[in-house]
């Protein structure tokens, strides 16, 4: 086999064509992401629900960056133990236990008579969020032909980001029927369920998926489970596909920290851990998770704010799709640096907006409209090409490892981003928190200019094999 593990196979059979089988492979891309859906909606969800709560339980500004972020660190901990466990009993056996978890998280949190009570079914919540974040991305990817890998898998990016639209979009009705109830958070954050049992039952349905089956030498099921997502030709010959896949996984399993010690390695992998924490410090779960009261101290009523942040929601997944056609199309550090001027202009803008204009009727909606673009902006630039050059810049053999490490960089950086916020715009007021986030993003602008490789137009191997040369 070459390198690459692609490039000395013989072509497939075509795996469209009508049949069960396509229907099958539809039913699970919708399916598994609403794995996806949930990470969306419950990240996005504390963003409406967090004035009645705070009214209701008591929270003060440094509590209130708790209750928020310890779902963060829950997801943290889910996404580093969440792969393990998937690897070990299945990935679909894995995604029904998270399923589980969402269930109890969700009715703990919505049932929660005190915010300690509330904030640890917050870290159970986050740790079945951070599951679905590394499992199910794995588990479509497994199951999709080649052909569909890339718009399989990244339409669970997409269920993200609906997912928090989503979430804006029901708190703005909910809060607009039930607004007078003092329990009215307790509504939005129980709405969660109902896409977690689809959840649960939905993947009771589904098959395992045929690379880990491949890889524990269970043949006759991955064989099995192939002709139920192919045409019969496909489904036989996919098979050698499967185990190349699965020996290609294994090889990615080896690295460890004795890695490091190589130059070029150990550089790889701290651009990694700084492309997710620059990522994180643009401050856009800031506004996915604070968006209301930030539109509130901006001059919008609170029930104004509620429905003034679905617009939020809105262009966060007008950028993700933007971004996702661009991606392919312009090189990645132009794409990094673009996305980073964009970021920092609109980061100045609503600082300066919301210092120097005067008090009128007009100023909230200013302020609205810069937000709106820096979420539009981030999410086409850095949100989705983050993830993509953490899975194009590392080495085969510790592609999962350094991977995994800087995603837990990533998840911990979005915590300490969502738990200082609150406290930093009480102590220094919206605009001077956002001119840090621009002066960071400044920061990012000279960090990938520097030091950032370029890595559309090679293949994973030509890239390795380059910076090995350069920096070994």
């Amino acid at each position: 086999m070459s390198r690459t593990g692609t490039h000395d196979r013989h072509p497939l059979p075509p795996a469209e064509g009508s049949g069960p089988h396509t229907a099958r492979l539809g039913m699970v891309a919708v399916v598994a992401t609403f794995g996806g859906l949930l990470f969306g909606y419950d990240t996005g969800v504390i963003n409406g629900a967090l004035d009645p709560m705070k009214a209701d339980l008591g929270l003060t500004p440094v509590t209130e960056g708790f209750v928020v972020s310890i779902l963060i660190f829950g997801a943290a901990l889910g996404a580093a133990v969440g792969g393990r466990l998937a690897d070990r009993h299945g990935r679909r056996h894995n995604i029904l236990l998270l399923s589980g978890i969402f269930i109890v998280g969700t009715l703990g949190c919505a049932l929660a008579p005190t915010w300690q009570l509330l904030a640890l079914f917050r870290f159970v919540l986050g740790f079945a969020v951070g599951g679905a974040s590394t499992t199910v991305p794995v588990y479509l990817a497994e199951v999709a032909p080649v052909e569909r890998r890339g718009s399989l898998v990244s339409r669970n990016e997409v269920m993200i980001v609906s997912g928090q639209f989503a979430a804006f979009v029901v708190n703005a009705l909910i809060i607009n029927v039930w607004g007078e109830h003092t329990s009215v958070w307790r509504y939005m954050l129980v709405v969660a369920v109902l896409p977690a049992i689809a959840l649960l039952v939905g993947m009771i349905r589904l098959p395992e998926s045929p690379r880990w089956l491949a890889s524990r030498g269970r043949d006759d099921d991955a064989l099995a489970v192939l002709k139920q997502l192919r045409p019969p030709r496909r489904a036989e010959a996919e098979m050698a596909e499967v185990h190349a896949l699965a020996e290609e996984e294994r090889q990615s399993r080896t690295g460890n920290w004795f890695d490091l010690g190589s130059r070029w390695i150990r550089r790889l992998v701290l651009i990694g851990a700084a492309l997710g924490i620059f990522q994180q410090l643009t401050g856009i779960n800031s506004i996915m998770y604070y968006g209301t009261q930030l539109l509130q101290m901006a001059g919008f009523s609170s029930n104004g704010a509620i429905i003034a942040n679905t617009a939020n929601g809105l262009f966060s997944v007008l950028g993700v799709s933007v971004g996702i056609l661009l991606i392919n199309r312009i090189d990645r550090r132009a794409m990094l640096i673009g996305g980073f001027a964009l970021i920092t202009t609109f980061h100045v803008l609503i600082g300066a907006s919301a210092t120097l204009l005067p008090d009128t009727a007009a100023k909230p909606y200013v302020v609205l409209v810069f937000v709106v673009a820096f979420v539009f902006s981030m999410q086409g630039t850095l949100g989705p090409l983050v993830w993509l050059m953490l899975s194009e810049i590392f080495p085969l053999r510790i592609r999962s490892f350094a991977m995994g490490g800087c995603v837990f960089v990533l998840w911990l950086t979005n915590a300490g981003v969502t738990f200082g916020f609150p406290p930093a715009v009480a102590a220094l007021g919206i605009a001077p928190t956002f001119f840090v986030f621009a002066g960071i993003g400044l920061l990012g602008i000279v960090f990938v200019a520097t030091l950032v490789p370029e890595t559309r137009g090679r293949t994973l191997e030509e890239f390795e094999d380059q910076y090995r040369a350069q920096y070994s």
